[in-house]
């Protein structure tokens, strides 16, 4: 009887290089800069075997997260604007807005949960949340699931 599989989010920099190599190699074909394992693999320094080996076990955490469902959990301040600035963020990235949800806010802060759909986000998801994290009314700003 085969175990379900276990996923890890890893820091780039922990992972052994082939790791690195067949990712790159996958993107390569991919975007169409190899048109073959081969070529790929050539391009990248690995061994055709490392390629297959690892190719259905390795994926860039925000590929993972393309064409999925995201929620956000966001912690902001309760001021005028703050959840039209925030949506207009989503916009501008072609997040999808699926469902957002908003607590009562009490103590001058808003628990707002936004779910997104991630199909044609025209950044990563980091830069995304990189960029929500920064608008002036988000005290915290999360990743709940997706």
């Amino acid at each position: 009887m085969a175990s379900e599989p276990k996923y890890y989010i890893v820091e780039a920099s922990a992972l052994p290089e082939v790791f690195l190599k067949v990712s790159e190699a996958k993107r390569l074909l991919s975007v169409g800069e190899a048109s073959t394992v081969n070529e790929a693999t050539k391009m990248t320094g690995i061994s055709r075997s490392a390629f297959y080996k690892y190719r259905d076990a390795v994926l860039p955490f925000q590929n993972m997260m393309t064409g999925r469902i995201i929620t956000f959990q966001l912690l902001l301040h309760d001021s005028p604007g703050a959840l039209s600035g925030l949506l207009s963020v989503f916009a501008l990235y072609r997040a999808n807005i699926i469902t957002i949800n908003s607590i009562v806010p009490t103590n001058g802060c808003a628990v707002v949960t936004i779910s997104a759909e991630t199909m044609h986000l025209t950044a990563s998801l980091e830069e995304l949340l990189r960029v929500l994290r920064e608008e002036k009314c988000v005290i915290k700003a999360d990743i709940l699931a997706g």
